[in-house]
């Protein structure tokens, strides 16, 4: 057991950013974690992750370090984006 790795502490860039990383393997623009082949695209799970991250920086809003809000308001953004060129078939 001493052998093992501790994971690294969950902070706020970590979470928002693993659920970012769903997002993209959800837009088929990111392999899968696990088999690292792309998948086909599911923009139901995509919209719903991004949901999630529009709905956490609507109630984090104030309480989040500038670099923060920054940094989700960027990932949100070009989600969002992809989103949009996926749904419209670009």
């Amino acid at each position: 057991m001493a052998d093992e790795k501790q994971p690294a502490p969950i902070d706020f860039y970590t979470f928002v950013l693993s659920l970012g990383s769903s997002a993209f393997v959800h837009l088929g623009d990111a392999p899968h974690p696990e088999t690292g082949e792309i998948a086909q695209a599911n923009l139901l799970l995509a919209k719903q992750t991004i949901d999630i991250l529009s709905m956490l920086a609507e109630k984090t809003k104030g309480n989040l370090t500038d670099e923060e809000a920054r940094f989700l308001e960027n990932l949100l953004t070009d989600l969002r984006l992809r989103y949009v060129g996926k749904s419209s078939g670009r």
